[in-house]
């Protein structure tokens, strides 16, 4: 009996993605439990990844229906579906919804996540912000069976997806329903392409059911099209990160929190920032390296994610270092050396409290974090060799002197001692890493109008 090849190729390569990932679903919900034993919020709200959520008001599913009437989608609030994976890329979504919601107050928003920290984010940022017009959940997994209750249920007009959150069957299913689906931010470094190389067919399909890919930089937009994306699809607009704006409101907030933390012996300050296991002891031991030189340095630790605050505040303690926790709203005193940043959404007002910044992510294998933040505030950046989440910004920091990167403790040690040893290089460095800034920004208003530009007229 001959075999039949009615299957395009491409489609099977997603049944086989499919049925693969319903396998290892049973190693995925036990990771999530396992995960719950730091931060218990991983063991809630299970019902959202399998795309169990309420209707969304004005799209349940009336009798009539059932004889070919359907609400016409026109008549509701356009929904703006955003999703971003977790606390960075939700951070980069925040400027884009402020200045959609600004331009059209009717739309109505849902934004997923799969993380706890960043559903907490999504919250503390938005909730002021949409007065009510914002839906939360966590995504659903990259199932059929999830995904098409949770499209029934809430019926979005896009998908607007975060720098590098592609996921095959999620963009079918969008696909097949006439979801348009953009790409933002996109950024897709050399390692990643070669990832996404190994499965050529199937990211071939994910790029047939993109409308456009809104990327940051020719690099990654060229990385994009080698994959299979049309290259008239892909536009390199730069990266909305640059375009962060820093008020009054914050700059007062960290003006307070300097003549807090600094005290009347105005005593230096260097943060690290989004610390993953394994920079934390560096980190450390550079302090210490410091103390010799600065004795009343104040070292602002602050791990990436909440689960590792109990264990960096251990390590600290092992090593004799006087230790205060944010949560604790205590001020540290003349004798603490090192203040924990256990708490959310505070980073930025930090950047603008110390004197140089070390950004995490980098010393560690994790492809760094977002260096443009204590940039804007005019704060000189060190970071590891691990760059490749943020090469092009790292590169034209770097080249313009607002960053120098650090292999080890010795030479992280040496470099924040330059810096605070002499105030007019450490001015200079830092203002250099401002003009980066300040020169890239301007994609927003680019993201803003290719979101615009696919919405369902």
């Amino acid at each position: 009996m001959p075999l039949n090849l009615s299957v395009p190729v491409l489609d099977s390569m997603r049944h086989l993605y499919t049925w693969f990932f319903r396998l290892m679903l049973p190693l995925m919900l036990l990771h999530l439990w396992w995960r719950g034993r730091a931060d218990p919020n991983y063991r809630k709200r299970w019902s959202e990844r399998f795309g169990l959520v309420p209707s969304r008001p004005g799209t349940r599913r009336r009798w009539r229906e059932r004889f070919g009437v359907v609400p016409d989608r026109a008549s509701r609030a356009p929904l703006i579906w955003i999703h971003s994976v977790s606390v960075g890329e939700t951070l980069a979504a925040v400027p884009l919804i402020k200045e959609l919601a600004l331009r059209h107050p009717r739309w109505q928003w849902l934004v997923t996540t799969t993380t706890p920290t960043g559903s907490q984010r999504v919250h503390n940022a938005l909730d002021p912000i949409l007065n009510g017009r914002l839906l939360h959940y966590y995504l659903p997994f990259d199932l059929p069976e999830c995904l098409a209750p949770f499209l029934d249920a809430l019926r979005p007009n896009i998908l607007v997806s975060m720098e590098t959150e592609l996921w095959p069957n999620l963009l079918a299913t969008c696909n097949k329903r006439g979801i348009p689906a953009v790409l933002v931010n996109g950024r897709l470094s050399a390692k990643s392409a070669k990832g996404y190389g190994r499965f050529p067919r199937l990211t071939r399909d994910m790029m047939d059911h993109l409308s456009k890919i809104v990327a940051q930089y020719p690099a990654d937009a060229e990385r994009f099209v080698a994959l299979g994306m049309p290259a008239e699809q892909v536009v390199a607009v730069g990266n909305i990160k640059f375009d962060l704006h820093i008020g009054s409101g914050l700059e007062s907030e960290a003006l307070v929190l300097s003549h807090q933390w600094r005290g009347a012996s105005k005593r230096p300050v260097w943060l690290a920032a989004s610390t993953h296991g394994g920079e934390d002891e560096v980190i450390l031991e550079a302090h210490q390296t410091l103390l010799r030189e600065f004795p009343d340095l104040l070292l602002v630790l602050v791990p990436r994610h909440p689960a590792r605050f109990d264990s960096v505040a251990r390590l600290c303690r092992e090593r004799d270092l006087a230790l205060v926790r944010r949560s604790d709203k205590r001020v540290p005193g003349a004798d603490d050396r090192v203040l924990l940043g256990d708490t959310m959404g505070e980073l930025l007002r930090f950047y603008g409290v110390c004197d140089v910044a070390f950004v995490g992510g980098s010393l560690a294998p994790v492809g760094g974090h977002n260096m443009i933040e204590p940039a804007a505030w005019g704060v000189p950046v060190v970071c590891g060799p691990h760059l490749h989440n943020f090469s092009t910004v790292a590169s034209l920091m770097q080249e313009a002197g607002g960053l120098v990167v650090v292999n080890d403790a010795a030479e992280l040690a040496t470099q924040v001692s330059a810096w605070l040893r002499d105030e007019a290089l450490r001015d200079d460095a830092g203002a250099r890493g401002r003009a980066v800034a300040e020169q890239n920004s301007g994609a927003l208003a680019r993201t803003v109008e290719e979101v615009e530009a696919l919405m369902p007229r």
